[in-house]
């Protein structure tokens, strides 16, 4: 197979090495993520998912190794920094304001891409000019009838709808996505998986994710790490017959 041209990788990530007091959580990872492609982080417990993801993320500094994203090097920037280049995060735990109205969540997240600086003692008609983005991303994840509803009473599965909602007001190039279906029942589970699919459109789309049934459907690409190190790369047709990534999997459970 012929390899990409650069410029259909949003994400080179090269040589990662990441290391905590002497023990080598990432070693030598090699990452190339395809733009407007959903690509799926897998392995079984310790294989060092979460610790790629957040060095992709910056929420962590690489021992070694570069990062470029649109061929910018980001190895040394901050969070905010990539996010502001459009490369935004979720989080394992679902992370909204409860009391707030479902409304609320959504304008809070516009505010920043906007430039309608957050004040909590803006005038509610002040923020109405919002209103008509709030409307389209609470539709676009099934969350429209629920809008007045402080975010409290949600399901979880419907509180991760409206985590995904709130990243995909910042406008995200590329959306990455920590566990998003862990907790969850069978029937958020599918709503859940629908909506990683609805929103890739035009996005790309990096998930660390346990549930294989959802890698399976939803990935254009998985890279599978074990021991800190990539041990197969493809579809799911191709990793899932990978005989290391069965031996892998033998007697463990994926995190």
């Amino acid at each position: 197979m012929n390899a990409l041209p650069q410029s259909d990788y949003i994400i080179e990530a090269s040589g990662l090495n990441k290391s905590f007091f002497g023990f080598s959580a990432v070693s030598d990872v090699n990452l190339k993520i395809r733009r407007h492609s959903i690509h799926a982080l897998i392995g079984p417990n310790g294989a060092g998912k979460t610790t790629t993801f957040n060095l992709i993320t910056k929420f962590l500094a690489p021992s070694s190794g570069t990062i470029l994203f649109n061929g910018e090097d980001i190895t040394r920037l901050k969070p905010e920094q990539v996010a502001r280049r459009g490369v935004v995060r979720s989080f394992q735990i679902s992370a909204v304001y409860p009391r707030m109205t479902v409304r609320e969540n959504i304008r809070i997240a516009l505010q920043r891409p906007l430039g309608v600086a957050y004040r909590f003692w803006r005038s509610d008609k002040t923020l109405r000019v919002l209103d008509n983005r709030v409307d389209e991303l609470l539709d676009e994840v099934g969350l429209l009838s629920y809008s007045e509803e402080p975010a409290t009473v949600l399901s979880y599965g419907r509180k991760r709808s409206l985590e995904i909602a709130t990243t995909l007001a910042l406008d995200p190039e590329m959306l990455l996505l920590d566990e998003p279906t862990s907790g969850l029942g069978q029937e958020d589970v599918e709503r859940v998986a629908g909506l990683i699919r609805k929103v890739s459109a035009n996005r790309t789309i990096l998930m660390v994710e346990h549930n294989l049934s959802v890698v399976a459907s939803l990935s254009d690409t998985i890279t599978v790490l074990a021991a800190g190190r990539v041990l197969a790369e493809g579809n799911y047709e191709t990793v899932s017959t990978d005989q290391r990534v069965i031996d892998a999997y033998i007697g463990g459970t994926d995190d």
